[in-house]
């Protein structure tokens, strides 16, 4: 038995699966969680300090050697992440023209920080029990609150989910409604991640045009009038900015209503409008149940919370809160304690007020910036202009290549994100629309000229 333990951390620690460092259990511990006795696991223990894999600290315990540890197998192979043609890297500081995420330098980490501690310690002092799968109480009425204020919502908690962000409601939502196999519209473009999770979910995608004044839905119902789902972004569409028209809300509600379709309403923004008021969410129109509505606190407040939240009609309550239970539980209660407090002080509102603010300067700072940028350069053909709150679109001159020029911008810190990808495959005679899109929320003012010049010059060399 000392022989097997002490071959199975030796492994482990030489393939790097056990990482410089790590702190082994103790003999009493491990002898314990293996069923022998202390004496069997000292003796492996010992000849691995022999063998310089691991050292023994005393009190600090026994931890794997710094200089033998390697790297894990996986990432001496060049791991690359899920999707790399939407995320280049996790779990990093957001880099110039990043989307998706909000501002870095501008969040208030003195304040939240304080309001985790104190969620953090009520959550520890809660009665040991089972937590509500639909999502704390409390976060779901200040939820209902906010909606009813800022989206023009009118809900009952007992309506509202907490989910792992968007993804995790849009799983959520096809498995209650058992739209698998069915097929399920797409504006087109739209985000390329709601697209692929739509296959997974052996969905067939009709891809439907959006123009000035959102999806077309007279064109959507000519392609796939039997759709049973369709997935919409009707605040600011993305990737392209545009308001859904009322005219087209209603027909939209029309369609859902005469077919018996679900409508996705993506309202990834909330409230972040820079100019003027929001347009109320598309469910505050809904009289028949067959909205409903998705947010999430990942461009508002941060992407590492892993937090949104689902809105169903009230016919739906109930199932929807039997398969939250069984599939897709609520995320851990400290983070939306936290969410609550921060909504609950006043806090929430006034973070968006400010991010307003900031937001505008930093787009028209990129607008300007990217429009110098193509003069000096003379690219007349590069264009610049807003797309929605957080981003600006750049069209790029025919025959460029924009998955290369984001490709080799990474180098340089750069993240801009092609705009091809978020279109749907086109036949080979009539490719993809080829731009950029730069998040305007992370920047570094001082070298904005540069960096933008840098992209003119990326959009040159692969053109």
């Amino acid at each position: 038995m000392a022989a097997q333990i002490h071959a199975a951390l030796r492994d482990a620690i030489r393939d790097g699966r056990l990482a410089g460092g790590a702190r082994l259990p103790s003999w009493r511990d491990l002898a314990t969680h293996l069923g022998v006795s202390r004496g069997t696991v000292r003796e492996a223990y010992e000849r691995l300090i022999d063998e310089q894999l691991v050292i023994g600290m005393g009190a600090a315990g026994t931890r794997v050697a710094e200089r033998i540890a390697m790297a894990p197998a996986a990432e001496r192979g060049g791991e690359a992440p899920p999707l790399p043609e939407l995320y280049h890297d996790f779990e990093t500081t957001p880099l110039s023209f990043q989307m998706g995420v909000p501002a870095q330098d501008a969040f208030p980490y003195t304040l939240w920080s304080r309001i985790m501690a104190r969620a953090a310690r009520t959550a520890a002092a809660a009665p040991v029990g089972y937590p509500d799968p639909r999502g704390h109480p409390d976060l779901r009425r200040e939820i209902a609150a906010y909606l009813a204020i800022a989206r023009g919502v009118r809900c009952t908690p007992a309506q509202v989910l907490i989910t792992a962000g968007f993804s995790g409601a849009l799983g959520l939502i096809i498995r209650t409604l058992r739209l698998e196999d069915a097929t399920a519209w797409l504006e087109d473009p739209g985000f390329p991640l709601t697209r692929t999770a739509l296959r997974l979910a052996r969905m067939r995608v009709a891809a439907v045009p959006v123009d000035t004044d959102g999806i077309d839905v007279a064109e959507g119902v000519r392609r796939a009038p039997q759709a049973a789902l369709a997935v919409v972004t009707p605040g600011q569409q993305a990737p392209l900015g545009v308001t859904l028209s009322l005219d087209r809300r209603l027909a939209l509600l029309d369609w859902a209503g005469r077919t018996d379709a679900w409508i996705v309403e993506d309202d990834y923004l909330s409230e972040l409008q820079l100019k003027g008021r929001a347009a109320p969410a598309l469910a505050s129109l809904d009289r028949d149940g067959r909205v409903l509505h998705v947010g999430t606190f990942s461009k508002t407040i941060s992407p590492a919370l892993r937090l949104g939240f689902l809105v169903v009609p009230p016919a739906l309550t109930t199932v929807f809160g039997e398969a939250a239970a069984c599939l897709a539980p609520a995320p851990a209660t400290v983070v939306q304690r936290a969410v609550t407090e921060f909504m609950a002080e006043g806090h929430y509102f006034r973070h968006l007020r400010r991010m307003k603010r900031l937001y505008a300067t930093r787009q028209e700072a990129v607008l300007a910036g990217m429009r110098a940028a193509a003069d000096a350069n003379g690219r007349g053909a590069v264009r610049a202009e807003a797309a929605g709150s957080l981003s600006v679109r750049v069209t790029l001159p025919d025959g460029t290549k924009d998955t290369d020029v984001a490709l080799h911008a990474l180098p340089f810190g750069l993240a801009p994100v092609p705009l091809s990808p978020w279109y749907a495959p086109w036949d080979a005679d009539e490719p993809r629309p080829r731009g950029l899109l730069l998040g305007t929320t992370n920047l570094y003012e001082r070298r904005l000229a540069s960096d933008c010049a840098r992209l003119i010059e990326l959009a040159d060399r692969h053109g």
